[in-house]
């Protein structure tokens, strides 16, 4: 405990702070006790709890002092209202990527999880204020391109949900400079702000296009069983026009050892009757 001594109260405090945004980041806030943060300072468990009270307060601490960096941050990238509407959407993706760079423990600590007793301090309220700025310059852009209003608000959870998930997605995967990460962030959103319907509609899977398939497939069949009457039809017609030389010779295309032998047959026949009728007599 000698090293407690040569520190101010100041010092300890910012000490803490430090080892438990990066135990929390590691972890998670569950995972992580009084005990840890204290053996990893060096210090006894007293000194923790006489600084913030247990590890909640230390949570809730660091927390407060990431979120209203980023909140900062992003409201500062937000409030030029010279600035082009790209621009915005640039520098916002920009200024969301630098603080994941330059403070990635605490981005960490923002978006694992929270204790349930406190959903106040969650990352989800921050990003919540932040989409209320963002609706603010959507609904000026959509009043300008003659767009409906009532999308505004799903716009812009759309463009907070794709921008924070792609940086938590890059402060584990850092292939690409933010640079690059930010330029891939607007091409998306950009050329979809500047290219949408006013009443957009889905394409194949919409009950609107099912009907619409199911139409289309009726009508083929329609179609095929038209053709194959017709084909029928024409077949019975051409029967109908057969000439009686054609019909005559489909009648005697018996052979004449066919002939010969029902025409005995017949003599045959009659020959029988003839005696017959001589008995009788």
């Amino acid at each position: 405990m000698a090293n407690t001594s040569r520190m101010t109260s100041y010092q300890r405090r910012e000490q803490l702070i430090e080892i438990g945004r990066s135990l929390f980041a590691s972890k998670g806030f569950e995972a992580v006790s009084v005990e840890e943060i204290a053996a990893t300072a060096k210090v006894s468990k007293p000194i923790v709890y006489e600084h913030f009270g247990g590890k909640e307060g230390l949570y809730a601490v660091v927390v407060d002092r990431e979120m209203r960096a980023l909140t900062d941050t992003l409201v500062n990238a937000l409030s030029d209202p010279q600035a082009h509407p790209r621009q915005i959407v640039e520098r916002t993706a920009l200024a969301l990527l630098t603080y994941v760079e330059e403070n990635a423990e605490g981005f960490r600590v923002l978006t694992r999880d929270s204790p349930k007793t406190d959903p106040a301090s969650s990352f989800n309220s921050l990003l919540g204020d932040i989409a209320l700025r963002v609706e603010d310059i959507l609904a000026e852009a959509f009043k300008r391109q003659h767009l409906p209003a009532k999308g505004v608000p799903y716009y812009a959870q759309m463009l907070i949900g794709m921008t924070v998930y792609t940086c938590q997605y890059w402060a584990d995967q850092r292939k690409l400079s933010k640079e690059q990460i930010a330029a891939h962030i607007v091409n998306l959103a950009w050329h979809g702000l500047s290219r949408m319907e006013a009443k957009p509609e889905l394409r194949f899977e919409s009950d609107k296009a099912t009907k619409e398939a199911e139409k289309q497939e009726r009508r083929e069949i329609k179609e095929i069983a038209k053709r194959e009457r017709k084909a029928a039809k024409e077949a019975q017609s051409q029967n109908n026009t057969e000439s009686p030389a054609e019909q005559n010779a489909e009648q005697n295309t018996e052979s004449p050892a066919e002939q010969n032998a029902e025409q005995n047959t017949e003599q045959d026949a009659a020959g029988s009757q003839g005696t017959q009728a001589e008995q009788q007599s």
